[in-house]
C-alpha cells in the first residue's frame, strides 16, 4: 500500500488544475504555469478542492508510479502557488557573487571569473556578494540549478571554503598534525 500515493492533495485557493485524455496535467496558479504528462497507468481525479491519484492495477512499477506522480502533483501544486527557494552561502575570501542581467557571474578564486547564465523560469537574486537564492516555480528546476551553481566550487572539508546550501553541515577533518 503506498501512503504517498494515497495521499489527498488540497487544492489551494486561485490554482486551476486541467487534465487532458492523454494524461497531461496543466495547472495555472498565481506564478505561473506548469505542465507535465503522467503514465496511464495512473488515474488522476479532481473533485472539488481535492486531487487524488488511483493505480490501474498491483505490479510493482505502477505501485512505484503512484506515489511519484502524487509526489509530482503535490510539488506543481505548491509551486504554482507559493514558488521554491534554495539558498546558497559563498565561503572564503575574496569568493563573491555578483549578477549582471541575466549572467551570475562569480568570483571563487580561480584564475578566471565563472558565468553563468540563468535559465528561463529561475529568478536569481543576490542580497549580499556571499548569498544566493535560486527561486521558481518548478521545484526540479530550481534544485538543478542550485546544484549546478554549487558544483563550480564545493565546500572543501579543511577549512569549508567553497559554495554550500544554507542550513548544510559541512564535516570537517583535521589538518595536519604538526611535530609528529
Amino acid at each position: 500500500m503506498s501512503r504517498i500515493g494515497n495521499r489527498i492533495l488540497t487544492v489551494p485557493a486561485g490554482v486551476e488544475i486541467n487534465i487532458s485524455e492523454n494524461n497531461t496535467v496543466t495547472i495555472k496558479g498565481p506564478k505561473g504555469q506548469l505542465t507535465q504528462q503522467f503514465s496511464p497507468l495512473i488515474k488522476i481525479e479532481v473533485q472539488g478542492t481535492e486531487l487524488t491519484t488511483t493505480r490501474a492495477n498491483e505490479v510493482k512499477h505502477t505501485k512505484q508510479l503512484h506515489g511519484t506522480t502524487n509526489s509530482l502533483l503535490q510539488g506543481m501544486l505548491t509551486g504554482v502557488s507559493d514558488g521554491f527557494k534554495i539558498e546558497l552561502e559563498i565561503i572564503g575570501v575574496g569568493y563573491k557573487a555578483n549578477l549582471a542581467g541575466s549572467i551570475l557571474n562569480l568570483a571563487l578564486g580561480f584564475s578566471h571569473p565563472i558565468t553563468f547564465a540563468i535559465p528561463q523560469g529561475i529568478t536569481i537574486e543576490v542580497p549580499k556578494p556571499t548569498q544566493v537564492l535560486v527561486s521558481g516555480i518548478s521545484k526540479q528546476l530550481v534544485g538543478e540549478v542550485a546544484a549546478k551553481i554549487r558544483a563550480y566550487k564545493k565546500p572543501e572539508p579543511y577549512k569549508g571554503k567553497g559554495i554550500k546550501y544554507k542550513n548544510e553541515h559541512i564535516i570537517r577533518k583535521e589538518g595536519k598534525a604538526a611535530g609528529k
